[in-house]
């Protein structure tokens, strides 16, 4: 089997059965002026807790991965004489990407004869967690670590993250969406309509009257943007809202006849800056423009 070990970051939101054999580096997020460990189980505080104590008005924060952090969590892969491959939250979204970049140089000056390669996946939530099983996969089918790089740094580019929000308080707050402002509009149903654009950058791009008409626009995409089943299943993240998964799951199987979904919260990471309320459809297709 091929001599590398896969490594992502809790931001992916995987559910935990897809993260066996992926190393995940928990990040960490504060509420309540507690720190916690963001665990794709939740060990440390459910996701139904975290989302409650939002919607009383209280604001998470997210505390920034240092090289020292990677430092930790790679060396001793790297002493087992295996190379590592990471994927994390899009560099436009985070300095995850950069502070990797600068762990990397680093234990390359102590362990010269091992690699560590890091990709920007230029997504976010479950965007990063498919990317991570994608190289899995290959990794499991005996792909050296060469070939599942330029697997996976092609698969980058057909990634597409399309975002429906209750209303952008979070978003616009955190300063993670630009134009944001423009784009409220809760007092009048309207739901703001984002997408990941191809550089990892999250905008808004138009708004819908109610939520039926917000995941009839964005379900559209997976033929506008042709969603290639080869790829995997479509995922459905949702910040506490298990209905609004639900229903986008119908819709998608009404229209497109399609049945491979996974299914998972937005968790406290990324929920931090979207708040309650938010549904994301992510799946692989064409390559962005």
């Amino acid at each position: 089997m091929s001599n590398y070990v896969v490594v992502s970051d809790s931001c992916g939101d995987l559910p935990p059965h897809l993260a066996e054999g992926i190393t995940i580096i928990p990040y960490i997020y504060t509420l309540d002026g507690k720190d916690y460990h963001s665990y794709l189980d939740y060990r440390e505080q459910s996701v139904k807790e975290f989302y409650d104590t939002l919607r009383t008005g209280k604001m998470a924060s997210t505390t920034q991965v240092t090289p020292q952090r990677y430092v930790e969590v790679w060396e001793p892969i790297l002493q087992e004489g295996k190379d590592i491959l990471y994927i994390c939250l899009s560099s436009m979204l985070s300095k995850s990407y950069e502070m990797s970049q600068m762990a990397a140089m680093e234990l390359k000056e102590k362990y010269p004869d091992r690699t560590v390669v890091t990709i920007d996946s230029k997504a976010a939530c479950m965007g990063i967690g498919l990317l991570a099983v994608k190289a899995y996969e290959a990794l499991q089918a005996g792909k050296s670590l060469d070939e599942a790089v330029s697997y996976v740094s092609e698969l980058v580019q057909r990634i597409h993250l399309w975002v429906m929000a209750d209303d952008l308080q979070h978003l616009r707050r955190g300063g993670r969406v630009s134009g944001a402002k423009a784009f409220v509009g809760g007092m009048l149903n309207v739901k703001p309509i984002l997408s990941m654009k191809g550089e990892g950058k999250l905008e808004p791009l138009s708004k819908a009257r109610g939520r039926d008409k917000a995941f009839a626009a964005i379900i559209e995409k997976l033929e506008e943007c042709k969603y290639d089943p080869a790829e995997g299943p479509i995922y459905i993240a949702h910040s506490d809202v298990p209905d609004y998964a639900k229903q986008m799951q119908d819709m998608i199987t009404a229209k497109y006849g399609h049945k491979d979904f996974v299914i998972n919260h937005i968790g406290p990471v990324i929920g931090a800056h979207t708040g309650p309320g938010t549904i994301a459809l992510i799946f692989a297709g064409k390559a962005k423009r």
